[in-house]
């Protein structure tokens, strides 16, 4: 008999993912294997023509790396995860890449600008032009050992294009412990089937990968650690780089933003072990920490931490806070760069939204 999926969600806590659809919630189908869920997503690329730097710039250039026009009528844009293709030969050029979805320079701009990565000028440029990354196919998204509802079912017995589109789907991901840990959206276009060798009446299931932005391999490690279950111990993350502790807080964030946190009664005392804040990463991991426990998340920038001291994230205004360790975060994070470039001190400013966020913080 095959086995199928019901809506009531029985079958959620056995496998590791659950194929959703977006706009009813039905389950399409689970399974425990995912290939394709890692790889390279597509990344802008951008040749800046004249470069002059300022510091050594490295493979991986920065989390939030900020190409500011020198045109001050134009807002300065956003590479994310931004890597260096170094300095391309016979030329004065560097070429950088990132994922730049949501920020971009004006059509056809081609000004100079200057280029940070909120912490120090890494250079400018005479020109700035958007380059053609190399044509790179998408590697299919394959749901593997997949039990699929009688929907689904039905759809791959009409086996028509129209029938085949799943059209917009959540890819629920579940810890070794069957808890929620994260998810990832899709448009579900079924490109292939064919029996699968994870059990009989299971299917192996190959979705167009171009419709699925698949998770950075860099960050597979994070990931592993987390497929086990969130640390039971803090500091889990402290000998990772800032880019696998990005990695991390993305986890964290995502996991904890959908739990319910049971807020701890006003005058709590919190300690937190500041001994590893050498990053932005790291602030918010440690802060997450001391309030929430090991994995704890408690805000991710500014904005996010005035949301969690509100309420519903684990505490109750007023409390105490025993910040260990405060002279690292004050030698790393007390000049960071805004966008545009202005110099702020991010750690003098998280002190402030602490305490008018009733949290009396003693350094030590």
């Amino acid at each position: 008999m095959m086995p199928t999926v019901h809506e009531d969600g029985k079958h959620r806590g056995r496998t590791r993912y659950t194929l959703v659809e977006t706009e009813h919630g039905h389950a399409w189908g689970v399974c425990a294997g995912a290939e394709g869920l890692f790889g390279e997503p597509r990344r802008g690329a951008y040749e800046l023509f004249g470069w002059v730097p300022q510091t050594e710039v490295r493979s991986w250039v920065g989390s939030r790396v900020w190409l500011v026009p020198e045109d001050k009528a134009l807002d300065p844009w956003l590479l994310e995860d931004a890597e260096s293709l170094g300095q391309q030969p016979g030329t004065d050029s560097l070429v950088l890449t990132g994922l730049d979805d949501y920020e971009g320079p004006p059509e056809g701009f081609r000004g100079p600008v200057r280029v940070h990565d909120k912490h120090r000028w890494l250079g400018s440029c005479r020109e700035i032009a958007r380059a053609l990354p190399a044509d790179q196919p998408a590697l299919p998204l394959v749901l593997r050992g997949l039990a699929p509802s009688d929907q689904l079912r039905a759809a791959l017995a009409k086996g028509t294009r129209r029938a085949l589109d799943l059209e917009q789907a959540t890819l629920e991901i579940q810890d070794d412990h069957g808890e929620p840990l994260t998810d990832r959206l899709l448009w579900a276009r079924v490109g292939a089937w064919r029996p699968s060798s994870y059990g009989t009446d299971l299917f192996d299931l190959e979705f167009d990968g171009g419709l699925f932005a698949p998770v950075p391999e860099y960050a597979r490690p994070v990931w592993e650690r987390w497929f086990a279950g969130p640390p039971d111990t803090p500091g889990a993350w402290a000998g990772f780089d800032t880019r696998l502790r990005g990695a991390w807080h993305d986890l964290v964030r995502e996991r904890g933003c959908r739990r319910t946190h049971s807020d701890r009664p006003a005058g709590h005392s919190y300690e937190l072990d500041g001994q590893h804040i050498t990053d932005e990463p790291g602030l918010y991991l440690a802060i997450g920490e001391a309030v929430n426990g090991p994995g704890g998340y408690f805000g991710g920038c500014l904005d996010a931490l005035v949301d969690c001291l509100r309420g519903t994230f684990g505490y109750t205004a007023p409390a105490t806070l025993l910040w260990r360790d405060a002279a690292t975060a004050r030698e790393h994070l007390s000049r960071v760069l805004a966008p545009e470039g202005q110099s702020y001190d991010l750690f003098a400013e998280v002190l402030d939204v602490l305490t008018e966020g009733g949290m009396n913080v003693t350094l030590a």
